[in-house]
């Protein structure tokens, strides 16, 4: 069976550093930091006192009142990236076959601020089981699928995928599997996730994974540096439109990249760390470069999963070292969550598209926040510090890892027709 080409139409991007596609990659190249100390609640007695949240939104400027009510966070962040992708893809404009378009969606963690805010209710109350008849249908991590096919009538392949912060990269992979079969026309893809709240904020700190930098926050998450202490959790959603290549061009569609493959591993190491040899996320990179049918020496640039931790940054490019042998010193490295702060299940889709615009516009964006080398990481790799960086990226891969072990990989070429 012949697989099918998968490029991409749409984007849409809603992050701690821009609210738009286009703000959100002025700001990558610009080195903007998108840590502050936190908003949404009263965080003065927790060791993290900051995040990485989404600016100036108002979902009112986006979703009518009404529905917006019946809608957790990460929900609203998903329509709202998710309708900035299809007005970017003018896909509804073809009129086309809405049984052959799907929505697959990933979340980490899903509606976690409306569990909290129902649990706060019934332990406050008097025993009495009163609940909002929406708390199940707004935190289940599969809804936000659902909203964005209903809001389309889109009746194709639906459903979320749930792998940590690999979700949204698994929901990509998905994706261009399914589109390369002949399962669909066009899948509208992406994750994302509002976890920045007290939950979130205590769960992270309680497993000692952020960092507790409160006198500097944009300058907290600094992967790759010596005196990384944790990542910093981030919010918001990434959206992208894959469509069959032929089913673009018959419509005349404007193509961003091509998606040429996808790789997954399991650590089957620890439930929170990875492994230290870096051996699934060495396995994902090769899956990947093998579906892409590329040899490792033709890749560009990696955008790292790169979270701040001082244990993951190692086993990272340990990986990447094993993978691409001496062509690693030919590659840009960078760690775009230096500047969003880890966005959870939504930062794959959000690197990806970092991948993307770099694959468009011949520039890598930085890894900020760097001050001191870290003596245990090979000083003649190229991690792009603190300034974008022009080269000609042909093909890039973004890594996505998770909690339990699920490492992703998924890799973008330069469109050709």
């Amino acid at each position: 069976m012949e697989l099918k080409r998968v490029v991409i139409t749409g984007m849409g991007a809603l992050t701690p550093i821009g609210n738009t596609l286009s703000e959100y990659w002025d700001a990558l190249i610009a080195g903007k930091s998108g840590a502050a100390p936190i908003t949404q609640f009263d965080a003065s007695l927790f060791k993290t006192q900051f995040a990485c949240e989404v600016k100036g939104f108002n979902v009112e400027d986006h979703i009518d009142k009404k529905e917006a009510r019946k809608l957790d966070q990460f929900s609203q962040y998903a329509i709202v990236s998710a309708t900035e992708a299809m007005a970017d893809a003018a896909l509804m404009e073809s009129n086309p076959n809405l049984d052959r378009i799907g929505v697959i969606w990933g979340s980490g963690v899903g509606g976690l601020k409306t569990f909290q805010e129902e649990s706060k209710n019934f332990f406050s109350g008097d025993g009495t089981p009163r609940f909002n008849p929406f708390f199940i249908p707004k935190m289940i991590a599969d809804i936000a699928a659902g909203h964005i096919s209903i809001k389309y009538g889109l009746r194709g392949p639906n459903y979320v995928t749930v792998s940590a912060c690999a979700s949204s990269t698994n929901a990509i992979i998905d994706s261009f599997n399914l589109i390369r079969l002949g399962k669909a026309d066009a899948i509208v893809t992406g994750g994302s996730e509002a976890a920045v709240n007290e939950m979130g904020m205590g769960g992270f700190n309680a497993l000692k994974a952020l960092s507790t930098r409160n006198d500097s926050p944009e300058t907290a998450s600094r992967p790759f540096d010596v005196d990384r202490d944790g990542f910093v959790l981030g919010e918001g959603a990434g959206a992208l439109i894959l469509e069959e290549y032929e089913h673009a061009v018959k419509r005349g569609a404007k193509i961003y990249a091509e998606v040429i493959g996808g790789g997954m591993s399991g650590d089957a190491y620890h439930m929170t760390a990875p492994h230290p040899d870096g051996i699934g996320a060495r396995n994902t990179m090769i899956a990947a470069i093998e579906d892409a049918e590329i040899s490792a020496s033709d890749i560009d640039y990696v955008n790292v999963h790169g979270t701040s931790t001082p244990l993951g940054d190692i086993a990272e490019v340990k990986a990447i070292q094993a993978v691409f042998g001496e062509h690693a010193y030919n590659l840009n490295i960078s760690s775009t969550k230096s500047m969003t702060g880890h966005l959870l299940g939504a930062a794959g889709a959000i690197e990806a598209i970092a991948c993307v615009m770099s694959v468009v516009h011949d520039i890598i964006p930085p890894t900020i926040n760097h001050f001191t080398d870290d003596p245990e990481l090979d000083p003649k790799l190229n991690f792009t510090f603190n300034k974008a960086q022009k080269r000609t990226v042909n093909i890039a891969l973004s890594n996505t890892f998770g909690f339990g072990g699920h490492n992703t990989s998924v890799i973008v070429k330069k469109f050709k027709s």
